[in-house]
């Protein structure tokens, strides 16, 4: 029998990742690059009321469904998080949240801040990461690089910008995308980490460990 063995993981269950950072940080670009390279790391699809943007395909970027639908889904408690972003709303299925993790699948979520602290309540052993830009001006040269946004909006994005980086001390991790490829470097050691700990390892090659120990 294991002594050491962990009560918070007791089954083969996956990893769930959560992802946040202000608009323009380059953090879908991040998780994009990062699960094309991990077969065994999964988006986490969540829904929105937002319109799609060119090359987004529903139910690969998002589920995009209309307001009354998203309404009817926050009123039967379906979400785990929703949030209301730049006058679109956002929301995770909590079933298909649990479905996946339960069989053994590695999840990425990509929310914002307030919906991380949701997500950690739910669940707790969620490692979150923070990704920042390496200056507000280099944000702001991105979200205009980007040629999808008013000045209006940008002034919005950049404002909103500044309270998000206020939250970055609530996440484990902590990655500033100032070169993509050192950043993704980032995010794929943190992916590994995560993977090795002890209490995953004993519950993922618990007969294995069992057989190196003789039991």
């Amino acid at each position: 029998m294991f002594a050491t063995e962990s009560p918070l993981i007791e089954s083969d269950e996956g990893v769930l990742f959560v992802v946040s950072a202000p608009s323009g940080a380059g953090k879908t670009s991040l998780v994009a690059a990062l699960l094309q390279e991990d077969d065994a790391l999964k988006l986490s699809v969540s829904y929105t009321t937002r319109a799609r943007r060119p090359g987004e395909r529903d139910g690969e970027h998002y589920h995009f469904v209309e307001q009354e639908a998203f309404d009817a889904m926050v009123g039967s408690g379906a979400f785990v998080e929703y949030a209301h972003v730049f006058g679109n709303a956002y929301g995770t299925a909590e079933s298909a949240l649990r479905e996946a993790l339960e069989s053994g699948q590695d999840l990425l979520l990509e929310i914002d801040w307030q919906g991380a602290r949701q997500v950690r309540k739910r669940f707790p052993e969620a490692v979150s990461i923070f990704i920042a830009p390496p200056s507000l001006s280099a944000l702001e040269e991105r979200l205009r690089g980007r040629g999808q946004d008013s000045d209006t909006v940008i002034r919005d994005r950049m404002a909103t910008a500044k309270d998000e980086l206020s939250h970055w001390g609530e996440y484990e991790y902590f990655v500033v995308n100032d070169r993509f490829d050192e950043a993704l470097g980032d995010l794929r050691h943190i992916v590994s980490a995560e993977r090795l700990r002890s209490r995953r390892q004993m519950a993922r090659r618990r007969g294995r460990l069992r057989s190196l120990l003789g039991e």
